[in-house]
């Protein structure tokens, strides 16, 4: 990248007018640092994005597609999932120190984050206090690409353990497809009743697909 003018090496482009200006091509290429062989990070990162189709098809590939491209290996695809990881991580500390949880729109973002690129279903639970303070964030279950068996009971203890006063749930449908299924709002009822034994109050059931997230609360199902 040396034999690039300095305004247009990618480094540069970021400390001068920050890392919005740049493509995702030049992102990538900041985080690989340096390429291999005949080739620049910039002209890696750029066949990266080119095999994969986008930076989202490289992020959510598996480990050993990436590794098999030349240039890459577990050193580097590690690199990209710790960056990808501290962005989630991100997200969850922003609903931490943010204002109550009071409405929905303001979790599904970390959520979208967090599960839209799953290969399997995952149910996962935010903890909220008296004042809807997010207490924590929880993967319960885990299933295969058609569903994840749920058990109210489990739901209930662990939402008991951490003292919490409400929750919103939460699961992605691998397919892309957000729209609850009528599994989704049968369970979505049981967790409700079974939940409010206890005095504990589910606030929502978000469903996560390819970007989007529809609300089991705005449906009137909650």
């Amino acid at each position: 990248m040396l034999n690039l003018p300095e305004t247009e090496r990618p480094r540069e482009k970021l400390l001068a007018g920050g890392a919005e200006t740049l493509t995702e091509a030049e992102l990538l290429a900041v985080l690989l640092r340096h390429g291999v062989a005949g080739a620049s990070a910039l002209d890696l990162a750029r066949s990266l994005l080119l095999e994969f189709g986008s930076l989202r098809g490289l992020l959510s590939a598996e480990r050993e597609e990436v590794c098999r491209h030349r240039g890459m290996g577990l050193a580097r695809w590690a690199e990209i999932q710790a960056a990808l990881e501290l962005v989630r991580r991100h997200h969850l500390e922003r609903l931490r120190a943010g204002p109550s949880l009071t409405s929905p729109r303001a979790a599904r973002e970390f959520l979208i984050a967090r599960l839209r690129d799953r290969d399997h279903e995952v149910f996962c639970c935010l903890y909220l206090d008296s004042r809807h303070r997010l207490i924590c964030f929880e993967e319960l279950f885990r299933g295969t690409i058609d569903g994840a068996s749920v058990h109210p009971r489990e739901v209930v203890k662990q939402a008991l353990r951490r003292n919490a006063t409400s929750v919103i749930l939460a699961h992605n449908h691998p397919s892309g497809v957000a729209e609850p299924s009528q599994a989704d709002e049968i369970i979505t009822t049981r967790l409700r009743d079974a939940l409010a034994l206890v005095d504990i109050r589910m606030l929502d059931h978000l469903i996560v697909g390819d970007g989007s997230c529809t609300s089991l609360a705005e449906r009137g199902i909650v």
